[in-house]
C-alpha cells in the first residue's frame, strides 16, 4: 500500500474535511467494511445502508480517531459493526411493530477457518482465538463475527449482562494480547 494513503493518514486528513482523502479512504475501506456489514446484516440492500452510515459516521467522527488506541480500519469495523447492529435493531423492532413476535436468531458459531483466504492476518486471529478458551471464544465470535448484542448474549447463555460483558471485556484483552505478540 503507498504509504501516504494509509487508512490512519487519510484519516487525518478526513479530520480536515479534505474530501479527496475521504473518497480513497472509502475506496480503501469499503470492500473491508461491506463484508463486515454483509455478514452481520445478511442482507445486501441492509448492508449498504449501514455502510453508507458508516462513512457518514466516518466523516463527522474522524476527529475523534485516536491512532495510538487502534488502527484506522480497526476503528471503522467497529462503526460499521455498530451501524450493522443498529440497522438489524431497526428492523427486528418493525418487524415486531408487524407481527407482534419476535424471533429468536438461531446462528451457529461461524467456521472461520473455510475464510483463510479472504484475510491474510487470519491465521494469527485463529490462532489467538483458540487461546481463548471455549466460553471466552463462543461468545466473542458472536458479538464481534456476528454482530450480537450483549442482551442476545445474555439470554442465550443464560447470565447477567454485565458478567457477558466481563466475558467480552476479557476475552478481547487476551486476544489484544496474543495479536501484539503475533504481530
Amino acid at each position: 500500500m503507498d504509504e501516504e494513503y494509509t487508512p490512519e493518514r487519510l484519516l487525518a486528513a478526513v479530520a480536515r474535511r479534505d474530501s479527496d482523502a475521504f473518497r480513497r479512504l472509502y475506496k480503501l475501506g469499503s470492500p473491508k467494511l461491506f463484508a463486515i456489514t454483509l455478514r452481520i446484516c445478511r442482507d445486501r440492500s441492509l448492508a449498504e445502508d449501514a455502510l453508507q452510515e458508516t462513512f457518514t459516521s466516518v466523516w463527522r467522527r474522524a476527529s475523534a480517531y485516536d491512532p495510538r488506541k487502534a488502527t484506522g480500519m480497526v476503528w471503522m469495523s467497529a462503526i460499521a459493526r455498530n451501524r450493522s447492529i443498529d440497522a438489524l435493531r431497526r428492523r427486528q423492532k418493525d418487524a415486531r411493530l408487524q407481527t407482534g413476535t419476535y424471533q429468536e436468531d438461531t446462528t451457529q458459531i461461524p467456521d472461520l477457518a473455510g475464510a483463510r483466504a479472504d484475510y491474510a492476518e487470519l491465521d494469527a486471529l485463529l490462532h489467538c482465538l483458540d487461546q481463548l478458551d471455549e466460553a471466552q471464544r463462543e461468545t466473542v465470535l458472536l458479538a464481534y463475527y456476528e454482530g450480537w448484542t450483549r442482551e442476545e448474549l445474555s439470554r442465550r447463555f443464560e447470565m447477567p449482562v454485565n458478567t457477558v460483558k466481563t466475558r467480552l471485556r476479557r476475552g478481547l484483552a487476551k486476544l489484544r494480547t496474543c495479536l501484539e505478540r503475533a504481530g
